[in-house]
């Protein structure tokens, strides 16, 4: 592997660098008379059960759950790439230096998401459940293939990649501070989807065709692992959206509403990454039956 790619994706991440008091100051509001998230990903706008704000609301309340699950996945994402750091720092200064770039800019990203559920819950009057804690998760997925981990994660980069340039660049209806949050992760997520290539495929470097599949294997059992979670968040937000409307769900409008949103959260969080061409790419190099194997499962989350 050349070490060439590890200097010229640092250089790439030091130009998109950014401060936190840059993207949002202590005094920033958001703006909720505008939807945080596009439709594409809150899919709330098919909700007829919901009056026009109850649904700008909902959209509301997912795209909290949204930077807060970001905040959530940084937790095991860091601690992964100070573990790769310390198995590599050997082989090169400007390895070592892209992977701790790149473990700085996950903590930064913890740190930005806090921030913003702060500002979040002084504009929108109370908090709103999330799934954790955040250590729990971390060591269940850590717990699994080091192969498995590190194509979940590379899986979340081009996730981030795909939200921002498909549907939250161009959606002028979005609040612009929340879309701003947005466009800043997504500039260092993309040089972070560069390094976690590498890192997979030098995981994988030394393993046969057994050894791919073990790791694909952790990879769903991680993606399963966060498809309950994701039930769990629904839930959350369903009870935040009945809080914030002062208005009891029925039975039978929650249960379409739980339906639409947990498949809504799939395709957020693992269907749009299990697809995306770059990660799929990234399987045909290891093996061309494990992505396809990937992409026999991926329509399940769509």
């Amino acid at each position: 592997m050349s070490n060439a790619i590890f200097e010229r994706t640092l250089r790439s991440a030091q130009k998109a660098n950014w401060r936190i008091e840059d993207v949002l100051k202590p005094d920033d509001r958001l703006d909720f008379s505008r939807p945080f998230l596009p439709e594409s990903l809150a899919r709330v706008e098919t909700a007829g059960s919901l009056s026009r704000d109850e649904r700008r609301t909902l959209n509301q309340i997912r795209g909290h759950a949204y930077l807060c699950i970001f905040g959530v996945v940084e937790e095991f994402i860091l601690p992964f790439v100070l573990d790769h750091v310390r198995a590599e720092a050997a082989l090169d200064p400007w390895r070592t230096q892209a992977l701790l770039q790149f473990a700085g800019e996950e903590t930064k990203h913890i740190q930005l998401f806090r921030r913003f559920r702060s500002a979040f819950e002084s504009g929108f009057g109370r908090s709103c459940g999330v799934i954790g804690p955040p250590q729990a998760i971390a060591e269940h997925v850590l717990s699994h293939d080091p192969l498995g981990v590190a194509l979940a994660i590379l899986h979340i980069e081009w996730m981030t990649q795909r939200h921002y340039l498909d549907s939250v660049q161009r959606d002028t209806r979005l609040d612009p501070l929340f879309q701003s949050l947005l466009r800043h992760h997504w500039m260092e997520e993309a040089q972070h989807a560069r390094l976690d290539a590498l890192m997979v495929e030098a995981l994988a470097a030394t393993r046969d065709e057994q050894g791919i599949a073990r790791g694909v294997d952790a990879y769903l059992s991680i993606g399963a692992f966060l498809d309950e979670g994701l039930q769990q968040q629904v839930e959350l937000d369903l009870d935040a959206l009945e809080t914030a409307c002062g208005r009891k769900l029925g039975a039978e409008e929650r249960g379409e509403l739980r339906a639409a949103q947990h498949q809504a959260n799939r395709w957020t969080y693992l269907g749009s990454g299990m697809s995306h061409p770059e990660f799929l790419a990234t399987l045909e190099r290891l093996s061309p039956a494990q992505r396809k194997r990937i992409e026999g499962v991926a329509p399940v989350f769509s």
